[in-house]
């Protein structure tokens, strides 16, 4: 950091597990990811190129040695997946995570209807090859899934060998954790933590009131994903209490205001 401040919560270093901050590239170019890998890379612990992006974007072997350079891990967005499963492709995906020496890979059914004995399989198949993240809850706002059914699949999605499950909310957050409006559905994050680890759990929070909620449920380090490229240092400065959502936050008691 820059200069000395008290009481500031403390952050979680890299390689972490905790405090994990997921950022969504749409389709940065070669000069984009230098500056971000410049401005934020000490604070980004895995980037997803979100859903199908990876398929048509100009030059990605050299973006993808960018980051690795940079010692930031990345993965192919969950709805690519799913491209390759509905065309009974899986092991041609599999051969492009081998292309490519991706080391991670999402597991998700949020844009098809794929049973979860067979989803859970995938995870367990690609877990012997790649860390995996999983991804739980539909793309479609008009399927509302129950609190039990959540919990149930991200145990079973765990046991099958997923490093972390991630909540779904696409890139807008107005899906899966969130109602159209954008607001959490606070009773149903609530009720998985109450059987889920919070360290197990990636929750996608793009927007930055969903950011703010959940630091000042979870804290600090809580983990955090589909955060844009331009939101990564005001995310960072919401997480130790340098921006007014959560100035008050980690302050002791005794500092009056």
């Amino acid at each position: 950091m820059n200069y000395v401040l008290k009481n500031i919560p403390s952050r979680t270093e890299k390689p972490r597990s905790t405090g994990f901050t997921m950022v969504m590239d749409k389709g940065l170019s070669l000069r984009e990811v230098s500056d971000l890998i410049e401005t934020c890379g000490e604070y980004i612990d895995i980037i997803k190129l979100g859903w199908g992006t990876s398929y048509v974007s100009p030059k990605l072997s050299e973006k993808l040695q960018l980051y690795k350079d940079a010692g930031i891990p990345v993965y192919l967005g969950g709805t690519l997946f799913e491209a390759f499963v509905i065309r009974d492709q899986f092991d041609d995906y599999r051969k492009v995570l081998e292309k490519y020496e991706l080391k991670f890979a999402e597991v998700s059914d949020g844009s098809i209807t794929l049973d979860h004995g067979k989803k859970c399989e995938y995870i367990s198949t690609l877990a012997k090859e790649v860390t995996v993240l999983s991804e739980v809850g539909s793309k479609d706002a008009a399927k509302i899934i129950p609190p039990y059914k959540w919990i149930d699949q991200m145990r079973k999605e765990l046991d099958a060998g997923a490093w972390k499950v991630i909540g779904e909310a696409r890139e807008g957050g107005t899906v899966g954790l969130f109602r159209d409006s954008g607001e959490v559905r606070q009773g149903l994050v609530e009720e998985i933590l109450t059987q889920i680890p919070e360290d197990r759990i990636i929750w996608e929070a793009p927007q930055k009131e969903q950011q703010v909620w959940f630091i000042k449920l979870i804290g600090a380090n809580v983990n955090l994903g589909n955060i844009a490229p331009n939101e990564v240092i005001p995310l960072e400065t919401i997480r130790l209490g340098l921006r007014g959502d959560t100035f008050d936050h980690f302050l002791p008691n005794h500092i009056s205001l």
